[in-house]
């Protein structure tokens, strides 16, 4: 079975009410170099049209996603959640698919959206895949905010981790291209690099997200570095049950952002789930500590990680040689603790 068949097979279809929004909340950002609280609205749509024709290995985004959604659903999801704004300068619009995709968000669901948020906020970011955006939308688009930010999931610039592992056929060249056409529309670029897809070693997932952040910082003004979590319904979540996947560990995120920060672009890590089992996490004991550096870094609040230290440090050093000579991505640090 090809990969791309697997995922499709361990999805989930579920029938959720299409007139109301996924969550909503507020969290730190940074904008022109200042901290701010960022507004964060996901709405409910189809969902991505990839995630229905085949999907990537990591993403479980699908789930929340409703079967149909009208126009006139998006109309009611939005209504309803403006009236929640609390003065947040920056708003991060998600549909768990394509902003840009019109079969998903129909343009004037789009546009309505773009004008009712850039009335309210001083910056918008959106999220599309790469091939998903047309030099007219963003035209459009820029008409109705006072600045927009474009978020594109690259996950990695090399191409056959992005096959196997991702399960992606849209690469650096299709992502060097969409990044120009926000340029040059005055709009800036937001990278998204996995740490750590399925089947990759700890070392080679390293060694995969620093080399992707430097092939792609031409090409962008924010690199944000997701650490993968394990979410329901997904191929990695089909690894892990079977212990063939561990989530990164928080060092090599640390890692990943010592060998980065030198970048003209902005980078940054949020790590989602960090801590708990299913996302980045070291032994327990550091994590909190770790993961408050890494947010620290993200908001330019901290310049290097030099202060942090842990015994399970030599644990994780001690995994990275372990899995390139067992030739294995699952759990080695089980190995370790016997």
């Amino acid at each position: 079975m090809k990969v791309g068949e697997l995922i499709r097979d361990l999805r989930v279809d579920r029938a959720y009410n299409p007139r109301e929004i996924i969550s909503t909340w507020s969290e730190k950002d940074l904008l022109d170099g200042k901290v701010v609280d960022a507004w964060v609205i996901i709405f409910r749509t189809r969902g991505c049209y990839w995630a229905h024709a085949s999907g990537c290995s990591m993403c479980g985004y699908v789930n929340d996603t409703a079967v149909e959604v009208s126009e006139a659903d998006i109309a009611h999801q939005l209504a309803s959640v403006l009236p929640r704004h609390q003065g947040q300068p920056l708003v991060k619009v998600y549909t768990s698919g394509n902003f840009f995709d019109d079969h998903e968000l129909a343009p004037e669901s789009r546009r309505s959206i773009l004008e009712e948020l850039g009335d309210r906020c001083d910056k918008v970011i959106v999220e599309t895949l790469s091939h998903m955006i047309r030099r007219e939308q963003l035209e459009d688009a820029t008409r109705h905010v006072d600045r927009l930010e474009v978020a594109f999931g690259l996950e990695s610039t090399n191409e056959r981790v992005l096959r196997y592992a991702v399960n992606k056929v849209w690469g650096l060249p299709e992502h060097a291209r969409a990044a120009a056409m926000v340029r040059e529309a005055g709009g800036t670029v937001k990278t998204y690099l996995l740490i750590k897809p399925p089947f990759l070693t700890e070392r080679e997932a390293v060694e995969d997200a620093v080399r992707s952040a430097h092939e792609a910082d031409p090409h962008s003004d924010t690199i944000s570095f997701n650490p993968v979590n394990v979410q329901r319904n997904t191929l990695v979540d089909h690894l892990f049950k079977r212990r063939q996947y561990r989530p990164p560990w928080l060092w090599s995120v640390v890692e990943v952002l010592e060998r980065t920060r030198g970048l003209r672009a902005h980078v940054k890590s949020h790590p989602t789930a960090g801590g708990m089992r299913r996302g980045a996490h070291n032994c327990g004991d550091c994590d909190r500590r770790v993961i408050d550096a890494i947010e620290e870094f993200s908001l330019g609040l901290r310049r290097d990680f030099g202060d942090l230290d842990c015994d399970c440090q030599s644990t994780w050093r001690a995994e990275l040689e372990l899995q390139d000579f067992l030739m294995g991505t699952g759990n080695v640090g089980a190995l370790l603790a016997r």
